[in-house]
């Protein structure tokens, strides 16, 4: 696939990025550069191969995943300026 320098000029347009036209066969030449690496890499066989998250083999930690109060209520609100009942009293905005 070879990326014209009308392909460019769109590109650059839906990208909002102001490309002079003198600068139009430089820029379809590096979309083409990106393009035909793209299709070197499919061409490497990744079957059985995991996916990674990261440079380094690490396993993200992982905790379960249940539902809780917080149990932080008092805490929070006691570092605001006023709190009613469970909850921070802002003033009225609306009339």
């Amino acid at each position: 696939m070879s990326i014209t320098q009308d392909e460019a000029r769109k590109v650059a347009h839906l990208a909002r990025i102001k490309v002079e036209d003198e600068a139009l066969p430089a820029l379809a030449a590096e979309l083409n550069n990106i393009l035909h690496f793209m299709e070197q890499l499919n061409e490497v066989d990744v079957e059985g191969i995991e996916p990674m998250t990261g440079v380094t083999s690490m396993r993200l930690k992982r905790r379960e995943d249940v539902v809780t109060t917080g149990e932080m209520a008092d805490k929070i609100l006691h570092n605001a300026p006023d709190a009613r009942e469970g909850f921070f009293a802002v003033p009225k905005v609306v009339e």
